[in-house]
């Protein structure tokens, strides 16, 4: 049961890590702005995720596994946005 709760802890902490990349996916995709945006710093970023999801497949947490997936979605989709507007 403990085991729940601290998975449950970790999905709502990768529900609120998406949801804190909407605004600038909007910024990017519907405004087409990227003035401001660091490639080298999203390349980064997404580096550390994916690192992140890699330590989460081995420790087989669901909660990792997702909230990394989920947001190197998001990271690689302004990365490819900004990359089409530059």
């Amino acid at each position: 049961m403990e085991a729940i709760w601290v998975e449950s802890i970790g999905i709502i902490a990768g529900i609120l890590g998406v949801i804190a990349w909407i605004p600038q996916i909007r910024e990017v995709w519907i405004e087409k702005r990227h003035d401001g945006i660091s490639l080298p710093t999203f390349y980064l970023v997404s580096t550390a995720l994916t690192l992140w999801l890699v330590y989460g497949l081995l420790i087989e947490s669901i909660a990792m596994i997702l909230a990394n997936i989920a947001a190197l979605g998001c990271i690689l989709s302004i990365i490819i946005g900004v990359n089409k507007l530059r």
